[in-house]
């Protein structure tokens, strides 16, 4: 009697545990959603202002500078390799975050799997139907 009693308030806390472990999953899932959200918004506005100090710079460097094309051709490369950079780091952060998520996050990454692959298959149809009604 006492043995039965025993395991089924074994099998009640370990059923506790799994709901209390899917809820923890689920917090994580969007947790890392919103960090993820919230580097890439970061990352946005420190690109916009990257480019703002960029073309500032240039009118500035312009209007004082002796030899304006020179000047403004080497601004606009420091540009190029600045947005450059910024692209490469926003991939890698992006990289580095799914990975360390990974086993948190496989279903989200699932689903948007799922989504992409969908719209591919809705683009290629708008495609086919503009390609012959076009032909």
């Amino acid at each position: 009697m006492s043995s039965s009693s025993h395991s089924s308030s074994s099998s009640s806390s370990s059923s506790i545990i799994g709901a209390a472990w899917r809820s923890v999953v689920v917090v994580l899932e969007v947790v890392v959603v919103l960090v993820i959200v919230v580097v890439v918004i970061i990352i946005v506005i420190v690109v916009v202002v990257v480019v703002v100090v960029v073309v500032v710079l240039v009118k500035v460097v312009v209007v004082v500078a002796v030899e304006i094309v020179v000047v403004a051709v080497v601004v606009k490369i420091i540009a190029v390799v600045v947005v450059v950079v910024v692209v490469v780091v926003v991939v890698v952060v992006v990289v580095v975050v799914v990975v360390v998520v990974e086993v948190v996050v496989v279903e989200a990454v699932v689903v948007v799997v799922v989504v992409v692959a969908v719209v591919v298959k809705i683009i290629a149809v708008v495609v086919v139907i503009v390609l012959a009604v076009y032909k």
